[in-house]
């Protein structure tokens, strides 16, 4: 069965457009068939701010992936990119992550959907506006749009740098 789903990208190390095209690239082969992507965003750091800025931006794909099976190729991903441990809110090569599967409520370690800090975060819900803005966050019950006018999006531009 195919499945609508959501993910965020984000990178501040490297050449920044090349990671997002790479990892676009990767998932179009190994699971995800882009339905839509978001345009390229500059944020400011969030969690830690000692740290170059970053490149964030969503996709909207459909998988015959399950849940668990997806985030393990989302990781796999970010591994086979380059990405090493760091600490948390730390500077990173690739971030990938899933934001909605359907409109499922999961919460079992290591994986909760929808992601749980998605409505507290502008530089996830801005890139998110373009590909969903009338997606309905299953347990909060307010839509991408309603919970991007409620954060403060002040220094996330567009990019100068888009993909083509």
């Amino acid at each position: 069965m195919e499945h609508e789903v959501f993910i965020s990208f984000g990178t501040n190390l490297g050449n920044r457009l090349l990671n997002l095209r790479t990892a676009i690239s990767i998932l179009a082969g190994d699971c995800c068939r882009w339905i839509a992507l978001s345009k390229v965003y500059e944020t400011p750091p969030w969690g830690y701010l000692d740290q170059p800025p970053f490149l964030n931006m969503a996709g909207r794909a459909r998988t015959f992936l399950d849940p668990q099976t997806l985030l393990r190729t989302l990781k796999d991903v970010e591994v086979w990119m380059g990405r090493m441990p760091t600490f948390r809110w730390g500077p990173r090569l690739i971030d990938l992550d899933i934001l909605f599967y359907d409109d499922l409520v999961l919460d079992t370690p290591p994986l909760v959907i929808p992601h749980p800090r998605l409505h507290e975060r502008a530089f996830v819900l801005v890139p998110l506006l373009d590909v969903a803005p009338d997606w309905l966050h299953p347990t909060l019950k307010r839509t991408v749009a309603e919970l991007a006018a409620q954060v403060d999006t002040s220094g996330i531009v567009l990019s100068p740098e888009q993909l083509e």
